[in-house]
C-alpha cells in the first residue's frame, strides 16, 4: 500500500524546499501522469516519477532512459514520492538527502501495459521522450535494484548506437594552402597535449587516447562535461592541455600523464588542472556526423556551447590563414591546422585534407640508450639515445640533451636504470662520438621530442625533449615528415 512514512523520514521541512505535505488521507490521480527530474546529486542521475494509487512512484535512473532497444539500464527503485513533487524543481541544501540541484527534464502522460510487484511496463508520452519501457526487478529478486530497458522501437527510427573505438584524424605535415585557396579552409590553433577522442553517454565520461586506450581515469575533472551534456550523447574529439604562464606546457602535462591511480589523478588535478579543447564532433545524438563536411561539423559542435572550467571549444578561422599563423608565432603557440572545410572526417587516417603548419616537427621515438651527464647533470642523464622503428629493427636517428626538468631528470635516470643491457638496441651504426659512454637499455620507453628537420642521413636537426609518451608502445612509434 502506498504512503509517505519513508518520505517524511528523510526529510526536514525546515531544511529543504522540497514539499512535504501533512499526514492524512492521500489524494487521487488517474494513474496517468509522469515526470523524470535531472538531479544533480552525489552522481547525476534521472528520477522517473509514475503517478500510482495517490503517490509518484519512483525510479532514479543513473544513465538516463535508454534511447534504443537492447539497452538494459539500472534504475533503483527509491522511496515514494508525493504528488506536489511533480512539479518541484530548485537547490536542495548540501547535507540533506539528495542534496544538490533539480529540475525539471521531461513530463507528460503514461499508459499501463502491465503494473505488478516485479514488473512495470508504461507507455510514456512526453515532450523529449515517446516510448513504450519496461522497469524489472534485477535477476527476479526483491530490493531496490531494478533494470529499465526500452521496448520494440529507438527514440528514432534511424538511431544509431554510439561507437566505440573510434581513433581521431591525423594531420600531415606541409605548408599554408596557396592564397588562391585559402577561402577554402579553415584554420585552427596547434595546441601542445594529447589528443583525445571523448564519448559522452547518460551523463558520463569516457575518454579514449590517440590509439585507443582508456585514459578516463587519467582526466576526473573531466567528469564535469558529462554532467554539462546530461544525456545528450555525443563522441567529441580535442586536445588535452595543461596551461602555464596562459600558454599550454607540455611539460606540465607531463604530471598528470603518469598517475598510476585514481587518488594520485585526482591529487594532480588539483595542482596541475587540465583543459579539454574540443574541435570536432564524430557523432550526435543517434547520428554519425564524421560523414558530413567540416564546416558543418563545426556548425554543430558550436551549437552545443561547450564552454566550462575545463573544457573550451577554441575558435577555426575560415581564411586568412597567414594572419593565424602569424597570430600563433605571437602567442608562442605550437603553429596552426589547416582543415579543408569540405572534407569528411576519416578516422585514424592521416589525411592531406588536414595539414599542420609549425616551425618545428614533432616525433616519437623509442629510448636505446643514454650518455651520464657531467657537471651539474653528473649522476643523472646527459643525453638520450633515440630510435625509430624500421623493417631491420630499431634504427639510430639521434641523440637528445635538452628540454629536460630536473625532476624529470632523476625519474628517467632511475627508469632507464632498471631497463639496462649490455648490448646495444640500435641496428643501424651509432656515431663513435654518441657511443662513447653510453649504457645501453631495452628499448621500451616511448618519448616525444620537436626538431628543426631531418638530414640527409636520417638524423634529427637540433632536437628538444617534450616527455615520454605512455600512451604510446614501441611498435607503433614511426617516422613522421
Amino acid at each position: 500500500m502506498a504512503d509517505l512514512a519513508e518520505y517524511r523520514r528523510k526529510r526536514d521541512p525546515g531544511r529543504t524546499p522540497e514539499p512535504v505535505p501533512d499526514e492524512g488521507v492521500l489524494p487521487r490521480g488517474a494513474d496517468d501522469t509522469f515526470v523524470i527530474q535531472e538531479h544533480h546529486a552525489s552522481s547525476l542521475h534521472w528520477d522517473v516519477r509514475l503517478e500510482r494509487g495517490g503517490v509518484l512512484v519512483s525510479f532514479a535512473v543513473p544513465k538516463g532512459l535508454p534511447p534504443e532497444p537492447g539497452v538494459i539500464r539500472l534504475a533503483v527503485r527509491t522511496e515514494d514520492h508525493p504528488l506536489e513533487y511533480a512539479g518541484f524543481s530548485g537547490v536542495i541544501p548540501k547535507g540533506e538527502y539528495g542534496g544538490g540541484e533539480m529540475f525539471l527534464w521531461d513530463r507528460g502522460r503514461y499508459e499501463t501495459v502491465k503494473w505488478s510487484d516485479r514488473e512495470v511496463d508504461v507507455v510514456l508520452h512526453g515532450d523529449r521522450v515517446d516510448g513504450e519501457f519496461v522497469f524489472f526487478r534485477r535477476d527476479g529478486r526483491s530490493g531496490k535494484d531494478w533494470m529499465v530497458r526500452r521496448r520494440h522501437v529507438a527514440a528514432r527510427p534511424d538511431w544509431e548506437s554510439l561507437p566505440e573505438g573510434l581513433l581521431p584524424m591525423l594531420a600531415t605535415a606541409g605548408s599554408l594552402p596557396s592564397a588562391e585557396r585559402d577561402g577554402d579552409w579553415s584554420y585552427e590553433f596547434k595546441w601542445d597535449g594529447v589528443r583525445a577522442v571523448v564519448r559522452v553517454e547518460g551523463g558520463r565520461v569516457t575518454i579514449s587516447s590517440r590509439v585507443g586506450n582508456d585514459v578516463t581515469s587519467t582526466y576526473p575533472e573531466l567528469q564535469a562535461l558529462g554532467a554539462r551534456l546530461g544525456v545528450t550523447q555525443v563522441v567529441l574529439d580535442g586536445e588535452i592541455v595543461a596551461f602555464s604562464g596562459g600558454r599550454p606546457s607540455f611539460a606540465a602535462l607531463q604530471q598528470r600523464m603518469h598517475a598510476s591511480s585514481a587518488a594520485q589523478a585526482r591529487r594532480a588535478a588539483r595542482s596541475t588542472p587540465v583543459t579539454l579543447l574540443v574541435f570536432d564532433l564524430l557523432h550526435l545524438e543517434g547520428r554519425s556526423t564524421v560523414g558530413l563536411a567540416h564546416a558543418d561539423r563545426r556548425a554543430l559542435l558550436e551549437e552545443l556551447g561547450l564552454s566550462g572550467p575545463s573544457w573550451l571549444t577554441p575558435p577555426a578561422f575560415r581564411g586568412d590563414g597567414a594572419a593565424v599563423l602569424a597570430a600563433s608565432r605571437e602567442q608562442g603557440l605550437e603553429g596552426v591546422v589547416a582543415k579543408r572545410s569540405d572534407s569528411l572526417y576519416s578516422p585514424g587516417a592521416r589525411s592531406p585534407l588536414w595539414v599542420k603548419i609549425t616551425d618545428w616537427q614533432a616525433q616519437e621515438v623509442v629510448v636505446g640508450g643514454w650518455r651520464p651527464g657531467e657537471g651539474k647533470r653528473k649522476g643523472v642523464i646527459g643525453a638520450l639515445l633515440l630510435g625509430i622503428p624500421e623493417d631491420d629493427g630499431l634504427a639510430f636517428v639521434g641523440s637528445v640533451g635538452t628540454g629536460f626538468s630536473d625532476a624529470e631528470l632523476a625519474v628517467l635516470t632511475t627508469r632507464l636504470r632498471g631497463l639496462g643491457q649490455s648490448v646495444s638496441p640500435f641496428t643501424t651504426a651509432v656515431p663513435r662520438e654518441r657511443a662513447k659512454g653510453a649504457l645501453w637499455v631495452r628499448p621500451e620507453l616511448v618519448g616525444e621530442v620537436v626538431h628543426r628537420q631531418w638530414t640527409s642521413d636520417g638524423r634529427m636537426r637540433h632536437p628538444a625533449w617534450r616527455g615520454l609518451r605512455p600512451d604510446k608502445g614501441p611498435a607503433e612509434v614511426r617516422r613522421l615528415g
